[in-house]
């Protein structure tokens, strides 16, 4: 199967692109997409136009300073900007509490000007060691003498990880609006954007209307902002994301609401959870890793819903779990077809990625019709912009 990226590219004016948040994070736009008709209304009347049965599922990951500058003593600055940790620890909750040592694969800005020699880095009373261990993979090892752990390092002395198509650097303000009210478990490096409108005033709505929530989380990469290169859409290499979910998470899905997430970081976890149901139905100790082309497989018949989840929560009972850690490159494109997700809320994104392909996925050739009246309409685009809730239309 071919799947034209030229075909899920629109034209984006770059003064459509949000460059800094608006004042109150629940006043954005909200365009209502409900199975082919369109509605524009304010962010804040999103608990009127959920159905009372609603389960939300919030991405409560939390960005980290991701970028750190070490300057070196000729004056040239080597920017690092960390990606995934590998030692003490592969996962990401363990890596930032490591303590006097650490390595992590990072991307390198200015590589040919950084040899062999450690890079320093002099903060609160800490000096920060950087070590280069292996250049082709961009490996570099993290030393400090203080008892802080990895994450109160990187939190005084890291810039915040603002996407690169705003074109601006960050301002102390971004320490704030570039994170969800919820965040809780440091390790994103992008912020689960989606989620950056909602406010107290908004839960408490929720709350009166009893609609219900809950919190996965997933690590958002670096992956995110990656453009899809090729002209055929399948041969996209997919990024792969670390994601965590407890056994409540389990019980909540198989309590019969009406499932929407927040963010299509929500969205991928959510649907990567039925697939590794369906490993384990084949093999009970099967991994829960998730490559990106593995929902495409032919089959006779595939489980539903709550039989894949099902072998979930027993695999957990099997290995007394309460908490599920595994690795994602999920790849929702145009032929996908949706296991857990009934509606989705997210921000509108870059013409010709991979999350256009998900839109476009999930309410199909309606997706151009979203984005021609969001653009007609003042719509703000991407991270710091407007938001939507897409309800797809019924099949028959």
């Amino acid at each position: 199967m071919d799947i034209s990226i030229s075909d899920y590219t629109y034209t984006l004016p770059p003064e459509r692109i949000a460059v800094y948040p608006l004042a109150n994070r629940d006043q954005s736009k909200l365009l209502f997409y409900d199975r082919g008709v369109i509605d524009h209304q304010i962010f804040s009347s999103l608990p009127d136009l959920l159905p009372a049965d609603t389960l939300l599922f919030f991405n409560d990951t939390k960005v980290i300073p991701a970028r750190l500058h070490f300057q070196k003593d000729t004056g040239a600055v080597i920017e690092i900007f960390l990606l995934h940790p590998v030692l003490p620890s592969p996962l990401v909750m363990e890596a930032m509490q490591a303590h006097h040592r650490c390595t992590w694969q990072c991307t390198l800005g200015n590589l040919k000007r950084w040899k062999d020699e450690p890079l320093f880095k002099t903060f609160h009373g800490i000096t920060l060691k950087a070590t280069l261990s292996d250049r082709e993979e961009g490996l570099v090892e993290f030393e400090w003498a203080t008892e802080h752990s990895f994450a109160e390092v990187v939190n005084l002395a890291g810039e915040t990880p603002l996407p690169p198509y705003l074109h601006r650097k960050p301002e102390q303000a971004d320490r704030d609006r570039y994170q969800t009210i919820y965040s809780h478990h440091e390790g994103a490096v992008a912020a689960p954007t989606a989620g950056l409108h909602f406010t107290p005033a908004i839960f408490e709505q929720l709350k009166a209307k009893g609609i219900a929530h809950d919190f996965v989380t997933l690590h958002v990469s670096a992956g995110t902002f990656q453009p899809v290169k090729v002209e055929n859409a399948m041969e996209h290499v997919m990024h792969n994301e670390q994601v965590v979910v407890t056994r409540a998470n389990l019980d909540r899905l198989l309590s019969g609401r009406y499932i929407v997430p927040v963010g299509t970081t929500s969205m991928r976890t959510l649907e990567s959870l039925y697939w590794y149901g369906v490993k384990l139905l084949k093999d009970p100790r099967a991994v829960f890793t998730i490559s990106q082309h593995e929902a495409y497989a032919a089959a006779d018949r595939w489980p539903s819903r709550d039989e894949a989840l099902r072998a979930v929560v027993a695999y957990m009972e099997r290995n007394q779990l309460d908490l599920l850690t595994g690795e994602t490159s999920i790849y929702i494109m145009p032929g996908y077809t949706f296991r857990v997700c009934e509606a989705l809320i997210t921000n509108f994104h870059q013409p010709g990625s991979t999350l256009i392909l998900l839109v476009a996925a999930f309410i199909g050739a309606d997706w151009r019709k979203v984005y021609d009246e969001s653009l007609a309409n003042g719509y703000r685009f991407l991270s710091y912009g407007d938001s939507s809730l897409l309800i797809p239309r019924t099949e028959g």
